[in-house]
């Protein structure tokens, strides 16, 4: 194991963060690793209103600009944005008409017929216990078939196995060493998303997690979880975990999601205001692998006020790609020339964008605003 001190020093010298969160929310958070943990606990427990079950259906139903559960980033025909079906860059099989769709007491034989509400943290794991079993950052609406196909298995990387949805959602032995149950692997573009909201939910329930753990023989308990309120994930778990949150930044849709939540039930998911409070709560427990894979680069004026935007890096870049917010390539650059060490990037219309440079196997991932 290595302490990121690098990437730590990032995180506490940053001035970008908290662009999301009301002025101050996050005064308290002022120290590292489980200590973070615990005050990030003590600052989103505070204010927290929980929602009933039902709740939950109005929050899908809710017509807000902002109601991240609607199809408001891809076709953006405000129908229910479900992990397992959504295709970004495709039309999907099935859509879900709000209310009208969701599942009732004739429940579900295919996919398609009806959508209801997961707990990406299954429910059965805290005996549906509240305020678990509403907390709208880890249930959100998903097919019901797919959802019941998921079952209580952990998500992960899948060797081999079978896909149990339209868009390509599978089901499969794990291919992560020494982590080889059955387990759940979602498309890409929501992977950054769940790591979130896994992050989130060790956060928010820090104290309960041990019992979480022992209480409940279910599969993928112990795959997901190690017992303890600290570091609280199985490490080759925490590994996977970590790796979607780097390869899938915050989105869009998420930063919806914190504000529609957070004006709902009082509380907000720090790992969607600041992602680098992921690294400064759990770099004692990851895998060396991190420190030595990172490609160091700066993006700048972010946002930035005009069409062009500049990187920086002394390092050798094989190859820059330039995505927008649903994923597109928008420009891919071969053996980039960097004049004294910058690379300038021009005729950029007005969005949110993220930029990856590859060097060898390493790449780093950031996003930038274009006003």
């Amino acid at each position: 194991m290595k302490k990121l001190s690098s990437v730590i020093l990032a995180f506490c010298c940053s001035v970008t963060l908290f662009a999301q969160a009301p002025t101050n929310y996050y005064n308290n958070a002022t120290g590292s690793g489980l200590v973070l943990k615990s005050q990030l606990k003590s600052i989103i427990t505070n204010k927290h209103t929980p929602l009933t079950y039902g709740d939950l259906w109005d929050l899908y139903s809710k017509n807000a600009s902002n109601n991240a559960f609607r199809d408001k980033y891809y076709e953006k025909d405000n129908t229910i944005l479900d992990i397992y079906t959504e295709k970004p860059g495709a039309t999907e099989t099935y859509t879900f008409t709000v209310i009208t769709d969701q599942c009732g007491s004739n429940g579900y034989k295919n996919e398609g017929d009806c959508y209801n509400r997961e707990h990406l943290i299954p429910q059965s794991y805290f005996d549906k216990n509240p305020p678990m079993v509403a907390d709208a950052f880890h249930v959100w609406p998903t097919d019901g078939k797919v959802n019941n196909e998921r079952d209580n298995y952990a998500f992960g990387t899948v060797t081999g196995g079978s896909i149990i949805s339209t868009n390509g959602t599978k089901k499969g032995t794990s291919s992560v060493a020494n982590f080889t149950d059955t387990v759940v692997e979602p498309i890409d573009e929501f992977k950054g998303d769940i790591a979130r909201a896994f992050f989130y939910f060790a956060t928010r329930y820090e104290d309960s997690m041990d019992d979480f753990y022992k209480d409940n023989p279910h599969v993928g308990v112990s795959i997901m979880f190690d017992g303890s309120t600290g570091k609280v994930f199985n490490d080759n778990f925490l590994d996977v975990l970590y790796q979607w949150h780097r390869q899938d930044p915050v989105s869009s849709r998420e930063i919806d999601m914190n504000n529609l939540v957070y004006n709902e039930q009082g509380n907000r998911n720090p790992y969607i205001d600041n992602p680098s409070y992921v690294t400064a709560v759990w770099y004692p427990h990851l895998l060396d692998t991190y420190n030595a894979d990172l490609v160091e680069f700066n993006v700048y004026p972010n946002p930035a006020p005009k069409n062009t935007i500049y990187v920086s890096t002394k390092e050798k870049v094989d190859e820059a790609i330039v995505y927008n917010i649903t994923g597109k390539v928008i420009k891919k650059i071969s053996n980039p020339k960097f004049y004294d060490e910058v690379l300038t990037i021009n005729n950029l219309k007005s969005g949110t964008y993220f930029i990856k440079l590859k060097s060898g196997k390493r790449n780093t991932t950031k996003k930038f605003i274009v006003k």
